[in-house]
């Protein structure tokens, strides 16, 4: 299958790698050409433009937008709007506020325009693992577009079939959904976000507080010297709270234990706001999910351990780079 891919950042990239590992066709632009060349020595057609992007495609054209949520993918959905033709797709694959998905859907429509948004989170290590993803549009749209996205996910892999799954959508094992109508791929991935701050946030503490037994603060008949590198790698290990950031916890302890290289200052991506306000919409009580985010914004004033060992998982997984200044 053909796709236009615009943005070729850590995700972009090993999008279109993937893609074409899997002997899709990508045609793809940034506004950094060095990076169009990278991709096109790989296999690529690599365009200068976006009007050579549309140019290259072949009809119903798909066009998947990569690039920072707000006013950059705004203006950039409102440019491909005016290239492309009825039956064209449009795909957002960045972390976009959900209302502006339904905002722009409706839009779109008028112009006969198909749109989908697509939460995706794998993060740099998405080109070999594969990318999760939860996807928003209407049905016929998001089938047609299936093989593009059964070939980012990570597919079934070794992970156990869940009993009682017979029957229903294989896609959620295959590591992608259909979740609803436009938005509804974005809102998914924003409640996922804002539990990923609540699970890392409770690794940062409980970590906090075995490094901390081992601080000048404790008298020193009741110092533990616990090594938190060793106990981050056997908690993976057979534990029920093992997991990816664990391992990535693991990783990053193994490397130091001091984690000297990270400031402390905690940034956030906007998910984590936006989920808070979809929980005060919904009078939903989230108190974990709240102070997780309120913890992040306490970081930039204070730094912790904690602190550091979430920028550390944040690098880990996303190439977030919060390291001394």
């Amino acid at each position: 299958m053909q796709l236009g891919l615009i943005g070729l950042g850590r995700m972009g990239a090993n999008i279109a790698r993937r893609l074409m590992r899997g002997k899709h066709e990508v045609v793809v632009y940034n506004r950094s050409l060095d990076k169009v060349k990278e991709l096109q020595d790989e296999g690529a057609v690599g365009v200068d433009s976006v009007e050579k992007l549309v140019a290259q495609l072949q009809k119903p054209r798909a066009v998947w937008v990569m690039l920072p949520a707000g006013s950059i993918t705004e203006n950039m959905v409102e440019k491909l709007a005016g290239l492309l033709e009825p039956g064209d797709i449009i795909i957002d694959g960045g972390n976009t506020m959900y209302k502006d998905d339904m905002r722009r859907a409706r839009a779109l429509a008028q112009r006969k325009i198909e749109y989908v948004d697509v939460g995706t989170s794998g993060g740099i290590w998405g080109l070999e693992r594969g990318y999760c993803m939860m996807i928003g549009g209407e049905d016929p749209v998001v089938r047609h577009l299936d093989p593009l996205f059964d070939c980012l996910a990570p597919g079934l892999g070794s992970i156990d079939r869940t009993p009682g799954r017979e029957g229903r959508d294989d896609r959620a094992e295959r590591g992608y959904i259909h979740a609803g109508p436009a938005g509804a791929g974005h809102f998914v991935k924003m409640v996922h976000n804002g539990i990923e701050y609540g699970i890392m946030q409770a690794y940062a503490e409980g970590f906090d507080i075995l490094k901390t037994k081992n601080g000048e603060q404790i008298p020193a008949d009741q110092r533990l010297n616990i090594d938190v590198a060793d106990v981050a790698e056997v908690w993976r290990r057979g534990s029920v709270v093992s997991s990816w950031l664990l391992d990535l916890t693991a990783i990053a302890l193994a490397k130091d234990a001091r984690l000297e290289a990270f400031s402390g200052e905690v940034a956030d991506s906007g998910e984590g706001r936006w989920t808070i306000d979809a929980a005060v919409e919904q009078a939903v009580p989230v108190p974990v999910l709240a102070s997780a985010l309120f913890a992040r914004f306490r970081s930039r004033q204070d730094h912790t351990f904690a602190d550091k060992l979430l920028s550390a998982m944040r690098f880990g997984f996303g190439g977030h780079v919060e390291e001394k200044k």
